[in-house]
């Protein structure tokens, strides 16, 4: 089986309640309300460009998004605030996270003064929980996958009548997701001054990480939204063993993959697509791949041991998935027919995020002595 799939984009937006709730998404200006706001650096990586034989590669570096490492509290902190605009009386919102999730939608209850419940995978790492529970929440490991996790979640609040805060869309759950969503659009619109410019952006290529999709389908919607049919070609980029993007795409509907779901690459560790991002992924993402662990690895080491004068950038299992995908296509054999397809030459520009630090330092301290 191939370990990606060449997509055929419509580059429509339809419209549907996810498209509407990010059309009046007002995100940024809630978020620069915050005290703890601040725009993440967007880092040029001229060595490493030179070293892979491309332009240009920059670095949009979510790590130092509020002081928690990754980029989820954007989209918990808005929804919950728009939640409460709603409903004030919640008292205890909850979540299923492999991680950076639930921390962010603990961080987000407590600077709104509520509880947050966290429910966890049962191979969810202690450096995970402890995280999570360094913001002040509650958190229950359950024995299952993180599918398995959200299922749970959402009985459990119903039962306790508990708000639901989760990153994933089902049939009717879809509000929420679309909210966190739009949370997202503020990391794409704090670059709209330079590299996000009109009439036409000054980037080739965006690599994007995907778990459920969530994350992705935001960038592919701002990117459709903002450029049409003149965006940068988008690349999606998943665990090999946890590749339920990828599985849709050739089954032409959403499925959970058949998988073992094991990779260090916990933040993305998901099966079945969220229901509000397929539609926006299959209509505007070019290609979608699936990387071995040893390529964040090989990522994570090409950060940290920076490339001549290139800055260090600090990045996780999970954050790296868009340049894992970038060194697979660039350097295997299985994949290089992509690089035809992308049109990727020596003037290429490349856009990736890094969507979280070090937040297993355990796992990350492992994976940089190895470059030693």
């Amino acid at each position: 089986m191939s370990n990606y799939f060449i997509n055929k984009p419509t580059n429509r937006i339809n419209s549907n309640l996810t498209t509407l709730i990010l059309s009046e998404s007002k995100a940024i200006e809630y978020h620069k309300s915050l005290l703890a706001y601040q725009s993440t650096p967007l880092v040029s990586l001229p060595n490493l460009a030179k070293k892979y034989n491309i332009g240009n590669i920059y670095i949009k570096d979510e790590s130092h998004r509020f002081g928690l490492s990754a980029f989820k509290g954007l989209g918990a902190s808005y929804a919950i605030n728009k939640i409460l605009e709603q409903n004030p009386n919640v008292e205890i919102f909850c979540a299923a996270t492999d991680g950076n999730h639930g921390r962010a939608v603990a961080w987000a209850s407590k600077i709104a003064s509520k509880k947050a419940i966290i429910f966890v995978p049962g191979d969810t790492t202690e450096n995970r929980i402890n995280s999570i529970r360094s913001e002040g929440a509650e958190v229950i490991k359950f024995d299952g996958n993180y599918d398995e996790t959200c299922v749970f979640a959402e009985e459990v609040s119903k039962k306790k009548g508990w708000q639901l805060v989760q990153d994933t869309a089902w049939e009717n759950y879809e509000e929420i997701p679309a909210q966190i969503m739009a949370g997202y659009l503020t990391a794409f619109q704090e670059i709209e001054d330079n590299l996000h410019s009109l009439p036409a952006p000054k980037i080739d290529i965006v690599f994007l990480q995907a778990g459920v999709g969530s994350w992705a389908a935001a960038a592919v919607w701002y990117y459709l939204n903002r450029y049409g049919n003149n965006r940068p070609k988008i690349v999606l980029v998943e665990p090999y063993e946890a590749d339920g993007i990828l599985a849709s795409f050739k089954a032409n509907k959403r499925i959970n993959p058949d998988c073992t779901f094991k990779t260090i690459m916990a933040g993305l560790n998901c099966g079945i697509p969220s229901l509000n991002a397929w539609d926006i992924i299959k209509n505007g993402a070019d290609i979608s791949i699936k990387v071995k662990d040893e390529f964040a690895e090989l990522a994570i080491r090409e950060l940290y041991y920076a490339n001549g004068a290139d800055e260090r950038i600090i990045a996780g299992e999970s954050g790296v998935g868009g340049l894992a995908g970038f060194i697979d296509i660039m350097t295997t054999d299985d994949s290089r027919v992509l690089i035809e397809k992308l049109e990727i030459k020596s003037t290429t520009s490349v856009l990736i995020y890094n969507t979280e630090g070090a937040t297993d330092i355990d796992s990350f301290n492992k994976i940089i002595s190895e470059g030693l």
